[in-house]
């Protein structure tokens, strides 16, 4: 993340600053127009009596900003609100080409980090590929300083931290196949293990060959590039936890469908970001080992891409998974359950407090709740759920959970497997989650489909085009609380 943030405990008076005012303000407090001549102040006092929630007063040496809190139902809402108002608020910065700003919160505790988290996410851009300088738009906001009563230092540095693993999520998901194949993004896991502070073991094909891990064999058989497994590990002397927390991410770093080919330009033009659910796992214990989160957390991610090339597997094969179970394959582009069905299975071998699953997994999921929010499911204990679903509204990526009844397992019955890979037209996601159940014997876990949020084809406000980074705040959150 190349933007900066930092915190003051107080902002010179001559600095680009934003004020963020309580909801229904009407009068500028003391601290907001000590330099605000008589003429500006009574212009923003205006502005105010019209309700307009975004100001900007030009002192030429310097710039002001007033932010207006929204009055909302509850304080995940009003932080949303701020976010949104971050997204906003870095067009005019933009466009008066600030470099540096100071954020000064005047309302409620939190203000000021959820206006920069949103600036800040705004401001993020993919680097890419471009060589033209013409084509080539550097950012010009390079530094946030944070001031306020309710923040210091540490408050900062974590949300810094939280920020970077998800550019890292969102720098994975935008980069194509032919700049991130299977070697590639297990490459940049470990690169992000040595930046952060956990260790990274990657399996190859022979180790996984080894393994007779035969749902992500499978899936790799038309590719001529082979499949990696990789294991990440972040476990901090004085970690809280005595059974891990797991996190599992789909890597499918190009998914054609395989022999069950996807229209194209439909949606086979998008499926770089079928790793979604791997970059999410990564962002996450990035943004843990980042801001030295006193939990042991490991995170596995199988990867492959998904061609129908060579000895490509075919609809009708029947597969031996990890765990031994059969699976026979009605639908080769129902291949990342069959990724997620042999980590979930490896799993086990830890002893997990719990495991979350993380994967942009079926169209169903999309289409049930679209780009708002994350279907979820698993066999965690209610109040396990209740608190996902709490970071869920703390972050605004917020959760939905299907259920997972017994009458589901009909969906998925073959008459010569132990199970088949796609169920129904009916229920979709809840049959894919029917199938991922089948491999998380003797643990906890929920399943997380990412499908809709992950990648979005339009901006969307602080989320913006292309990869969003979806759930690596969610992840954190959570977990942070669980130490």
């Amino acid at each position: 993340m190349s933007l900066h943030l930092a915190y003051a405990a107080d902002f010179p008076s001559t600095a680009n600053t934003v004020f963020i005012l309580p909801a229904g303000t009407t009068e500028l407090p003391v601290t907001a127009s000590a330099d605000l001549p008589a003429p500006a102040r009574q212009y923003v006092a205006e502005q105010l009596a019209a309700d307009s929630k975004l100001i900007r007063v030009n002192q030429y040496s310097h710039q002001h900003y007033y932010v207006v809190a929204a009055d909302k139902k509850t304080p995940d809402l009003a932080a949303e609100a701020l976010r949104k108002s971050g997204h906003q608020l870095h067009a005019l910065l933009k466009a008066d080409k600030v470099e540096e700003l100071f954020v000064c919160n005047l309302t409620t505790p939190g203000g000021a980090l959820a206006l920069a988290e949103g600036l800040a996410l705004t401001a993020y851009q993919f680097e890419g590929y471009k060589t033209d300088e013409k084509s080539r738009e550097a950012p010009k906001l390079q530094r946030l300083t944070l001031v306020g009563p309710d923040l210091d230092a540490d408050k900062v540095q974590e949300l810094a931290g939280v920020l970077e693993g998800v550019c890292l999520a969102r720098d994975l998901v935008n980069a194509p196949l032919n700049k991130l194949n299977a070697i590639q993004f297990a490459e940049r896991m470990a690169e992000a293990g040595e930046k952060a502070g956990f260790t990274t073991e990657i399996l190859d094909l022979v180790r996984i060959e080894a393994l007779r891990m035969g749902g992500l064999l499978a899936v790799n058989q038309g590719s001529p590039e082979p499949p990696t497994f990789t294991i990440m590990e972040y476990k901090p002397e004085g970690a809280r936890n005595s059974k891990p927390y797991v996190l599992v991410g789909k890597g499918v770093v190009f998914d054609t469908g395989g022999l069950s080919l996807k229209p194209t330009p439909a949606s086979m033009d998008m499926m770089k970001c079928d790793m979604a659910g791997g970059a999410a796992v990564v962002g996450t214990l990035y943004a843990l080992a980042k801001n030295q989160v006193p939990l042991h957390v490991i995170g596995l991610v199988p990867a492959t891409d998904n061609r129908p090339g060579g000895l490509a597997f075919a609809p009708g094969d029947v597969i031996t998974m990890y765990s031994g179970l059969t699976v026979e394959v009605m639908n080769t582009d129902a291949e990342g359950r069959l990724l997620l069905g042999d980590a979930l299975a490896f799993a086990r071998k830890y002893d997990p407090e719990l495991v979350l699953d993380f994967a942009t997994l079926t169209g169903a999921a999309a289409r049930a709740i679209g780009k708002e929010g994350i279907v979820c499911m698993g066999t965690a204990e209610e109040e396990t759920l209740l608190a996902l679903k709490k970071a869920g509204n703390r972050t605004h990526e917020r959760l939905v959970e299907f259920p997972l009844w017994d009458e589901y397992a009909d969906h998925i019955k073959s008459d010569i497997a132990d199970i088949n890979n796609i169920g129904k037209a009916e229920a979709g996601a809840i049959s894919a989650g029917k199938f991922l159940e089948r491999f998380t014997e003797g643990y906890p876990w929920v399943h997380f489909d990412i499908a809709a949020p992950a990648y979005l084809t339009a901006p969307d406000s602080y989320r913006g085009k292309g990869g969003t980074g979806t759930a690596v705040r969610l992840t954190y959150e959570f977990l942070v609380n669980r130490a």
